[in-house]
């Protein structure tokens, strides 16, 4: 069993400081705006939640299609109280047990809940990158994203829609350089070198 429960308050506290004026901005991620990776961690949340329940629902059924547009009023409360009841539903062996699905996709219990805790750790590194924040990696959570993104690397390990191509990172960088660069992403994006 993993805890979520850090990488959840560290995106919550990242979404608690984000302004209205910089959701339309670029992100790490090329096809994201701020906006759609919020709406984007709306519903991992959500589907994520669903999947250590093993309560199945369209949520899990789906791949994922985030929107900025439906980023409401209620979002800011909204979301962070979602990342709550997520964390608290891996808190639950029962979650990381038999089978589930999120994305569309029968997964283990226990695969499924590193992907979340994946999800958590490289979207919060996003958001931190779009908007100007800090970010400090719980080292639990660091070292499990670390292993699935080095585990989805692997030679003959298909990484289509899940990570861009791997980002070449020197081998003594930090370990959250290297788990970004193996993720796709540029350890030194910057919102200004966006096209």
């Amino acid at each position: 069993m993993l805890d979520l429960e850090p990488a959840a308050q560290q995106m919550a506290r990242l979404l608690d400081n984000l302004r209205d004026d910089q959701l339309a901005g670029p992100t790490p991620c090329p096809d994201y705006a701020l906006g759609t990776l919020v709406d984007h961690v709306d519903g991992l949340s959500k589907a994520f939640a669903e999947a250590a329940t093993k309560d199945l629902t369209t949520l899990t059924g789906q791949a994922p299609s985030p929107d900025a547009s439906r980023l409401d009023d209620t979002w800011r409360a909204r979301v962070p109280a979602q990342l709550s009841v997520l964390a608290e539903a891996w808190r639950d062996p029962a979650a990381w047990e038999g089978m589930t699905r999120a994305g569309g996709v029968d997964l283990p219990g226990a695969a499924a809940g590193q992907v979340a805790l994946n999800e958590l750790v490289i979207h919060g590194w996003d958001i931190a990158r779009a908007s100007g924040q800090d970010f400090a990696c719980d080292p639990a959570a660091l070292d499990s994203s670390m292993e699935f993104v080095s585990a989805m690397s692997a030679p003959g390990v298909s990484r289509e829609g899940l990570f861009g191509p791997v980002f070449d990172v020197p081998p003594d960088a930090p370990l959250l350089d290297r788990m970004i660069g193996l993720s796709g992403r540029d350890p030194g994006w910057r919102p200004d070198q966006a096209r």
